[in-house]
């Protein structure tokens, strides 16, 4: 699963992968004023085919406005106004329907704040040609933060160990949210039936990639904390996700369990 760019693992599957199309870059802003135009400059220089969804969730501090500057000076830029802030999953939800519906081939999630640097996407994007989904990794080889506190690593390593634990997914960085997807593994992920936010956004839509079948792969990347703006990160986004991911992962050991036992049955029977 963590092969980098994913060739080795593919070829070894038989698996021959099509065209990726072209990639819609969303990015979900809830105040990010002082950022957007910076980020959608990066995204717009680093990958010029690709084309950019800000989704803003009724930002007070104007950040609508600055988007829809932006998608009036380049046509490769769109804007979906949100009526409020709903949450990270359910921004990316609405982005993934709307590039679904509008025909792109590849959606991206980043944020909006130069944490994911949009100079990394090349990589994300050549390692899908041979993958389903390419998580942008930060605690694989070759991966790393920059201007963390211990704490906040603390958090997020032990958020992933968890989760790889408690799920059975041979994955390293499971919370992170720089991705990108096939459409075509989106349309299989059962996406009416997310409900989840935040990290465990995160981690629902991992466990449910792997599950699935779809080939997945990480590959490093270098995380920067924000310089401007206000972390979004709460204690409310933590507590979701360990009681989220420890139901799923008792539901799934309550299913297998069943499954072991009418196994045994039948057999006596």
């Amino acid at each position: 699963m963590n092969d980098g760019d994913g060739t080795l693992a593919a070829n070894d599957q038989g698996r021959q992968f099509g065209p990726l199309g072209t990639a819609l870059v969303i990015i979900p802003t809830y105040n990010e004023a002082e950022n957007i135009k910076t980020i959608v400059g990066r995204v717009r220089k680093a990958v010029p085919e690709a084309h950019v969804l800000i989704a803003d969730d009724n930002s007070p501090d104007g950040t609508g406005k600055l988007a829809d500057e932006l998608a009036a000076e380049d046509e490769n830029v769109q804007v979906m106004h949100r009526k409020g802030k709903e949450g990270l999953g359910a921004a990316y939800l609405a982005g993934f329907r709307w590039g679904l519906e509008n025909g792109y081939g590849v959606l991206v999630e980043m944020d909006a704040d130069g944490s994911h640097q949009p100079e990394e996407l090349p990589r994300l994007l050549t390692a899908l040609k041979s993958a389903d989904l390419v998580l942008g990794s930060r605690w694989v080889p070759g991966g790393r933060v920059v201007n963390w506190p211990k704490s906040r690593e603390f958090i997020s390593r032990g958020g992933s160990l968890y989760s790889r634990l408690a799920l059975d997914l041979p994955l390293r960085d499971i919370t992170g949210g720089y991705r990108a997807f096939r459409r075509e593994t989106l349309q299989g992920l059962g996406l009416d039936e997310v409900a989840s936010q935040g990290y465990c956004f995160q981690v629902d839509l991992a466990r449910r990639a792997v599950k699935a079948g779809f080939h997945v792969v990480e590959v490093p990347i270098t995380f920067v904390e924000r310089e401007l703006g206000d972390s979004k990160m709460s204690k409310n986004i933590l507590v979701e996700a360990l009681w989220r991911v420890t139901a799923w992962g008792a539901a799934e050991r309550i299913a297998k369990l069943k499954s072991l036992g009418g196994g045994r049955a039948a057999k006596q029977a």
